[in-house]
């Protein structure tokens, strides 16, 4: 063990050596800039950007679309390579500094909402769809709906840091979040073996939430893990993944706050269903 790191006393903030997102990480909270978010149009105001967690927010907003629900939105892009997130705009509404962000201006007191499990329940609750009335099936519900919650930070700020960020790679860092990201996959697979959708009969927030994550990462979406996590293993996750992305919600919310990737899968701001429209004509037949 010749270059064991020996941590010292009192920690302080190396920002030389962060990896990837070292210019924009640091152990304090606040803003950092001023500036005030856009306004659209509408009363749901979106601020985000279309990594996993953003994806749960716009596919939740286009699927209540779809279902014939009156939730018109405007969704804003917030670069968060650029520390669009440090703003005192975005701070306001969301303190932790981290997309998605909602502000509802129906509500008398703009009502704003961070957290993206916190804003599911918040838009399904409101428009009375994707989550189930009865006790015990809402319960279920939630029970996976926070274990996604729980367990999403182990495959994007544990295995995909150390996976496909840092600046090095390190065995331990990596078996180690490999195996707990190895061990989730075998709990969603069981479950999915025994329900078509993750909380049962019926789609619902728990699957919004999960596909983001799982679902990319099982098509090859996300860190380009699809062999080294043996992917193919858990047919029961890719029986679901698929059917999940042939939702035409699913697919249109997934271009939303995007400005990477092929033209036609990133719409950087989205204000009408026509602006998904123009950009997923794009897409070779």
């Amino acid at each position: 063990m010749e270059n064991q790191y020996i941590p010292p006393k009192i920690w302080t903030h190396d920002a030389e050596n962060g990896g990837k997102w070292a210019g924009i990480n640091r152990p304090v909270s606040g803003a950092t800039h001023e500036k005030a978010l856009p306004v659209g149009k509408h009363a749901l105001q979106l601020y985000s950007m279309g990594t996993p967690n953003g994806q749960k927010v716009t596919i939740m907003l286009e699927e209540l679309l779809a279902l014939g629900k009156a939730v018109e939105y405007d969704a804003h892009l917030i670069n968060i390579g650029d520390g669009d997130q440090f703003s005192s705009g975005f701070v306001a509404v969301n303190p932790n500094s981290k997309i998605p962000a909602l502000v509802d201006y129906s509500s008398d007191d703009a009502t704003p909402i961070f957290e993206s499990a916190s804003i599911l329940v918040y838009l399904a609750e409101k428009f009375g769809a994707l989550l189930p009335q009865k006790s015990t099936k809402r319960t279920q519900v939630f029970n996976w709906l926070f274990w996604l919650h729980g367990s999403a930070p182990y495959l994007g700020g544990g295995f995909g840091h150390f996976y496909a960020y840092a600046p090095e790679k390190f065995e331990y860092p990596i078996n180690r979040f490999a195996m707990e990201i190895k061990r989730q996959l075998d709990v969603l697979d069981k479950q999915l073996a025994k329900n078509e959708f993750i909380a049962g009969d019926e789609y619902s927030i728990a699957d919004i939430a999960t596909w983001p994550w799982y679902g990319n990462l099982i098509l090859g979406n996300l860190y380009d893990a699809k062999e080294f996590l043996q992917v193919k293993d858990y047919t029961h996750i890719q029986r679901w993944a698929t059917a999940m992305v042939a939702r035409p919600a699913v697919q249109r919310g997934c271009i939303i706050n995007r400005n990477w990737g092929e033209e036609w899968a990133q719409l950087e701001n989205r204000h009408s269903a026509e602006d998904i429209d123009r950009v997923l004509a794009l897409k070779p037949k």
